[in-house]
């Protein structure tokens, strides 16, 4: 079969961010798998321990999910006592979750991961600058406003 050009999986640009986001995610699973969080729970609480509470909308919003991929990691939070859950005061339609004491201790075990990964890239062979990295997460950014 003969493809146009453009059609081909290396002319695409959704294929490699997809592939890079998933490699770069995967590497923090060593850091993470000891405390018990999976890559979707860490960047949950990321949000937490920047917003400390915040409504599943708008958690979905920033992360990019919709909310039945994440109520099971809501859940899982719960059980481990990282987070609770329970209804706005001001609209009992709003369901909000909340730091707890255990999730913001949390934090002091997951503070150096982001410095852990970057190593572990450098390690392999993979150097990039600050200033690089700022551009592209920019770029990022800039790309994800209109999808």
């Amino acid at each position: 079969m003969i493809l146009d050009d453009s059609f081909k999986l290396k002319s695409q640009v959704c294929f490699p961010l997809y592939a890079c986001a998933r490699r770069v995610a995967n590497n923090y699973a060593p850091y993470l798998e000891p405390l018990g969080l999976t890559y979707t729970q860490y960047i949950t609480m990321l949000i937490l321990w920047e917003e400390e509470e915040i409504t599943i909308k708008d958690l979905c919003l920033k992360l990019y999910l919709d909310s039945g991929t994440i109520t099971p990691v809501i859940k899982k939070l719960i059980n481990d006592g990282y987070i609770i859950k329970h209804r706005s005061v001001s609209d009992e339609r709003v369901v909000v979750v909340s730091l707890t004491d255990e999730g913001r201790k949390l934090y002091d075990k997951v503070k150096d991961v982001p410095k852990q990964v970057c190593g572990a890239l450098n390690e392999k062979g993979y150097k990039i600058s600050n200033e690089k990295l700022s551009v592209l997460r920019d770029l990022l950014y800039e790309i994800l406003k209109f999808c």
